[in-house]
């Protein structure tokens, strides 16, 4: 199904509550729990009845373009909360991720939209309006909007986020797009410049609000939400109910239906499920030698980012792999090309992102290669299930930094598996298995090809320059192996030990601490990572949420990676990893908060003369790291 994502919003505590307010809390959390296990009954019922698309009361028109992408039953969380959303009921779903959030939300959007036209005629007020913390979910739901609304005429689906040129972006809103998906920060800038009007909105989703949350984008939600009409409709997903978004649900919504679809995450018990640590810098490395290693036939190796997808299939080509990439930004034509030729064996390793690899089905992929960790349990129960196909063992392997232990246990938790740990093949490994392979080249080489050429040649060489034949192969080898290294050396482990000796915490906790009060103390940047330097601070009233904002729409970072935050006066320290690629630097130089360039770089440990308030801004800050 279409790609889906958490959503979990957390409002800031109020100053103080009654005693009062706490009883009538109470009350309402044991009557919440009990709709909610009335609304899980019904979604289970729902399921078991084999409800299809078209018993939904859904536009025709989109129900084509389900049947064309092989949509026919809806999952439990569709198929309870899509009527609601037809009749304009304001709704709360509450369901883990992988369970269709996207079309539960897109699919009664479009064809509450699609009456609008046919009763209206067309329009180019924005009518739809569609919340994501990142510029990468941004884009995989728009790109769900535009699938499903294919056969709808007049009609325009445009993704707005930061790290993006505004004047395209100018340039649709001018056009009109009924539907926008876009991150907080620039659905606002939008906003100011006046851009975007929302007075015609019919529809507003929030999906991730806990990354939204998390990232800083509270106050720009409830800036969006009384930016809104009244008679709006919202649809607001989440995988918990805390007592933060109940009361953004009682604020904003009006009279929301809960829904909760309980997660049913099961692994195949033919797959064999594995985990690596690796640091990031090392990734690739590690991924070459598992793949000389393992006896495999075909491979999938996730990552998060359309860039990724062909960076690491160019850099694997690089290596002598048969690997190729698709993403969302491929043409289907090619698309399927690709997946053709994985299938005749012509390529052997797949570089995709979760959207792209969305309904693959090859018999011959044995590895599934988690090269950058999901988002969530759901995505990787979804990633795995590519291997071990038509009752064929296959292999799931795991790569993991230091940082991202707990999304670990959370997958050994929703899985209920525990996920084995894997060493690396180590250089002597690699570099006997290398020495066996090149003899076993020389001897089928001699066997099956004619010879006798090269033999006169090599012959006629060695009499003329009086150079041993052996010396003369060990050139030709080296002609053929270039500039790479033949031997391998061994690569640094993550002490994931040592981080729980230090009272080391889950990216989760350390991103709460190091953004929050406490934070690191004396300690340095965890390892695999470093401290960086961007410039702006208090006096640009730069807060930790734009940074961290700035940092996974622009660098493509995924929050687990950015750690501890400490903003001066005239700059900022941010920990992150400590190898970034050429694209990240690229994206990075470009990067602004408030309008300033953020000018990152290595911080290099000495705090300048200037700055004498010692105030560290109550982020925790790197201790050691200046006066």
């Amino acid at each position: 199904m279409s790609e889906t994502l958490d959503a979990t919003y957390s409002a800031p505590e109020a100053d103080e509550a009654t005693n009062q307010e706490a009883s009538a809390q109470s009350a309402q959390a044991a009557s919440a729990q009990s709709a909610q296990d009335a609304s899980a009954q019904s979604a289970q019922e729902t399921e078991e009845r084999g409800v299809l698309f078209t018993d939904l009361g859904i536009d025709d028109r989109i129900l084509t373009a389900l049947r064309e992408v092989g949509y026919e039953t809806p999952s439990p969380i569709q198929a309870a909360t899509i009527p609601l959303l037809l009749e304009g009921r304001d709704v709360v779903g509450l369901a883990q991720t992988g369970t269709g959030k996207t079309a539960a939300f897109a699919i009664p959007a479009l064809s509450r939209l699609a009456e609008l036209h046919d009763q209206n005629g067309p329009s180019r007020a924005t009518q739809a309006l569609v919340l994501a913390p990142t510029r990468e979910l941004a884009l995989q739901v728009a790109e769900a909007f535009t699938s499903y609304a294919k056969h709808l005429e007049d009609f325009t689906v445009l993704p707005v986020y930061g790290g993006s040129a505004y004047g395209p972006q100018l340039a649709g809103l001018r056009r009109g797009a009924q539907v926008v998906v876009g991150t907080p920060g620039r659905v606002i800038d939008h906003l100011e410049k006046g851009s975007l009007d929302l007075s015609g909105l019919q529809y507003l989703v929030l999906d991730e609000a806990d990354e939204m949350l998390r990232m800083g984008f509270a106050d720009d939600v409830e800036r969006i939400f009384q930016e809104t009409p009244e008679g709006r409709q919202v649809a607001l997903f989440s995988a918990t109910m805390p007592s933060q978004i109940r009361r953004m649900s009682k604020q904003y919504l009006n009279d929301p239906e809960e829904v909760t679809v309980k997660s049913k995450t099961t692994t195949g018990t033919n797959i064999r499920q594995r985990f690596v640590q690796v640091v990031g810098s090392h990734k690739l490395d590690a991924l070459t030698r598992i793949l000389e290693v393992e006896d495999f036939d075909g491979v999938i190796a996730f990552v998060r980012t359309k860039m990724a997808t062909e960076d690491l299939a160019d850099k694997l080509k690089a290596r002598g792999f048969q690997a190729a990439a698709i993403n969302g930004d491929i043409a289907q034509v090619q698309r399927e090309r690709t997946v053709e030729a994985l299938r005749e064996g012509k390529i052997d390793i797949l570089v995709a992102t979760d959207v792209a690899a969305r309904g693959l089905d090859v018999e011959r992929i044995s590895h599934v290669v988690n090269y950058d960790i999901p988002h969530d349990t759901e995505s990787y129960v979804h990633r795995i299930g590519r291997t071990g196909r038509a009752g064929r063992k296959g292999d799931a392997i795991l790569f993991m930094t230091p940082r991202e232990k707990y999304l670990l246990r959370a997958i050994e938790k929703a899985t209920h598996q525990a996920v084995e740990q894997m060493s690396l093949p180590t250089a002597e490994t690699v570099n006997s298995l290398r020495m066996s392979k090149f003899a076993d080249q020389i001897t089928e080489t001699l066997e099956s090809e004619d010879v006798s050429l090269f033999r006169d040649l090599v012959a006629s060489y060695e009499s003329e320059h009086n150079v041993p034949a052996s010396e003369i192969a060990a050139a030709l080898a080296v002609m053929v192996q270039g500039d790479s290294p033949f031997f391998v050396e061994e690569l640094p482990v993550p002490d994931f030990a040592r981080r729980d000796r230090d009272g080391g915490r889950s990216a989760r906790d350390g991103r709460d601490g190091g953004r929050g009060q406490g934070g690191r103390g004396s300690r340095g940047p965890s390892e695999g990572s470093a401290t960086y330097r961007i410039a702006v601070g208090r006096r640009q009233r730069v807060q930790p949420g734009s940074i961290v904002g700035a940092l996974a729409n622009e660098g493509g970072f995924h929050s687990s990676e950015i750690g501890g935050i400490d903003i001066r006066s005239d700059f900022s320290l941010v920990e992150l990893p400590s190898e970034l690629s050429s694209e990240q630097w690229k994206a990075l130089s470009k990067t602004r908060i408030g309008g300033e360039l953020i000018k990152l770089e290595l911080d290099s440990g000495r705090r300048p003369a200037r700055e004498h308030d010692g105030d560290r801004g109550g982020r925790g800050g790197f201790g050691g790291r200046g006066g």
